[in-house]
C-alpha cells in the first residue's frame, strides 16, 4: 500500500490506523474483548479474514499483543494501544455532536448494541438471582442478555435461566434510548416495548449505565439538520 508521503504525524498515524475496521477492532479490545470471536461479536459485519488481517496489522505496529494459548490466542492492548483511547473517545464525541442521529434500518445491527449493554451493566443494581432478558425485535433473530453480576453477556441462546423480562418492538427505538437520543419514556413511545414482571420492568433502566457517550448532545447545527430539538 502506498503511503501519503508526508512527514506529518497525522498522516503517518492515519496510514496505520485509518484503514476500514481498524479503529473498531482496537475499540473492541480497549473495551475488554480479547478473543477472536468476542471481538467479532462487537463488529459482526467484519469478515473473519478481514478481522485476522486487522489484528495482525495492529500487532505489527505494536498497538496490541497476541498471546497464544492451547485454546487459541487472545489479544491485549499495549501501552501504545491504550494511548489511542483518547483518539477513539474523541471520534465518538465528535460523532455524537455532529453526525445525524437517525440511522437507516440497514445501518443498525442489534448484536453490537447488546454487547455494549452487557459491558455496561450495574452489577450492584441487578436482581439477586441471575436472569435472562429475551430480545425479540421486529424482523430480527431472537437474542438474549444474561444478567448475572460480573458475568453479564449477550447470547444467541438462553444459557438456562428464567426470562422474566422481554424486549420487543423496534431496534431504532432501543438504539435511541441506549445512545442517549431519547429518554426511556420517549423511547417507549417510539416503539421500544418492555414486557414481563412489573417490578423488574420498572427497575430495568437502572440496571445499566447507558452508552459511554450518551450524555453528549448534538450540536445546534446537527440537530437542525436532523429536525431534532436542541437539548
Amino acid at each position: 500500500m502506498t503511503g501519503y508521503g508526508q512527514f506529518c504525524a497525522v498522516a503517518r498515524a492515519h496510514e496505520v490506523l485509518g484503514g476500514r475496521w481498524t479503529l473498531l477492532v482496537l475499540r473492541e479490545i480497549l473495551c475488554g474483548a480479547s478473543r477472536f470471536a468476542e471481538i467479532r461479536r462487537g463488529i459482526p459485519r467484519i469478515s473473519k479474514t478481514m478481522l485476522a488481517e486487522r489484528l495482525a496489522e495492529l500487532v505489527a505496529i505494536g498497538a496490541i499483543e497476541r498471546r497464544d494459548h492451547g485454546d487459541g490466542p487472545d489479544y491485549r492492548a499495549t501501552q501504545a494501544g491504550r494511548e489511542a483511547m483518547p483518539i477513539v473517545a474523541a471520534l465518538a464525541v465528535w460523532g455524537q455532536r455532529h453526525l445525524p442521529r437517525h440511522a437507516a434500518a440497514e445501518d443498525l445491527d442489534l448484536d453490537p448494541v447488546l454487547v455494549d449493554m452487557a459491558r455496561r451493566v450495574r452489577a450492584a443494581h441487578l436482581p439477586a438471582v441471575p436472569i435472562v432478558v429475551r430480545v425479540e425485535l421486529a424482523g430480527l433473530p431472537r437474542r438474549f442478555l444474561l444478567l448475572k453480576g460480573g458475568e453479564s453477556t449477550a447470547c444467541l441462546i438462553n444459557p438456562g435461566f428464567p426470562e422474566p423480562v422481554v424486549i420487543r418492538g423496534r431496534l431504532d427505538a432501543l438504539v435511541a434510548w441506549w445512545r442517549g437520543d431519547a429518554g426511556f419514556a420517549e423511547a417507549r413511545r417510539q416503539g421500544f416495548v418492555l414486557e414481563g414482571d412489573r417490578a423488574l420492568v420498572r427497575a430495568f433502566p437502572g440496571w445499566f449505565d447507558r452508552y459511554a457517550f450518551a450524555a453528549v448532545h448534538p450540536s445546534a447545527t446537527a440537530a437542525a439538520r436532523s429536525g431534532d430539538p436542541v437539548p
